[in-house]
């Protein structure tokens, strides 16, 4: 008889998940909603210090665990201090979430900068391989850990390719995919499993950072769903990953995207 589903961590506890991009949108909910479970959430943000204040706050207020860490992890010393302030909580680390990433605007390739591409692949290619790998020589059992799990952030877009608006996005997304499968596979036997969501049209703040704020709107009637996601929704997903209940899932990408 199949029970009611009910989810929880893997890994000792307690311990610790790090959220980059955890101050708002996907990461915010991801990092609440982790904590919610009883986990230990350490929240990554680049710069907006109020609005990371403002997750842990409400963290804390639910009776949850969390610390923060402001570093930008588009530079190998960004990842560097997110793994310090990690090391320093003297928690064993059991998952890591890939949640921060840039879009670099609206711009077709031809009118692309050299400047905004090496950005991009800087923060959503190597920052979250930075980040995979330091979190493997911290959970995977060859190096002494305890084993863990890791889910990156990809986009829909990867399979879309995202023509007129950002090839150079869903480029990057494309890489962490394929990074997902690779990885999962390299470090199976070692006590961690790597996955993915792929984020459809979410209802954040990302779009209008972008440049067009209208763009859910605009976007949400051609969705077959008819409407745009929310945060909640993706990180169910990734908790879901993240829980006991996936022990025997790694080297998938999950689509959140509404049918698209």
């Amino acid at each position: 008889m199949v029970q009611a589903m009910s989810l929880e961590l893997e890994g000792p506890r307690p311990g610790l998940v790090i959220v980059t991009g955890g101050g708002r949108g996907i990461g915010a909910a991801v990092a609440s909603g982790l904590a919610s479970l009883g986990g230990h959430v350490l929240i990554n943000y680049a710069n907006n210090h109020r609005a990371a204040d403002q997750v842990a706050q409400h963290i804390r207020g639910s009776g949850g665990e969390v610390f923060s860490c402001q570093a930008d992890i588009g530079a190998e010393s960004g990842v560097g201090a997110l793994y310090a302030a990690a090391d320093a909580t003297g928690l064993p680390l059991i998952g890591l979430v890939n949640n921060a990433g840039v879009s670099g605007g609206f711009s077709r390739l031809d009118a692309l900068s050299d400047q905004t591409l090496r950005r991009v692949l800087a923060v959503n290619v190597a920052g979250a391989m930075l980040c995979a790998r330091e979190a493997v020589l911290r959970m995977s059992t060859k190096h002494g850990g305890c084993g863990g799990n890791i889910v990156n952030v990809s986009s829909i877009a990867a399979k879309l390719g995202s023509p007129g608006e950002w090839i150079h996005y869903a480029a990057s997304k494309g890489a962490i995919d394929t990074m997902t499968v690779g990885l999962a596979r390299e470090v199976a036997a070692e006590g961690i499993r790597v996955n993915a969501v792929a984020p459809g049209l979410i209802d954040t703040q990302f779009h209008a950072a972008a440049g067009a704020p209208e763009r859910v709107a605009r976007m949400a009637p051609g969705i077959p769903m008819g409407r745009a996601g929310t945060p909640e929704e993706v990180a169910d997903a990734v908790i879901w990953l993240m829980s006991r209940n996936a022990s025997y899932v790694t080297g998938v990408t999950v689509p959140v995207g509404g049918g698209r």
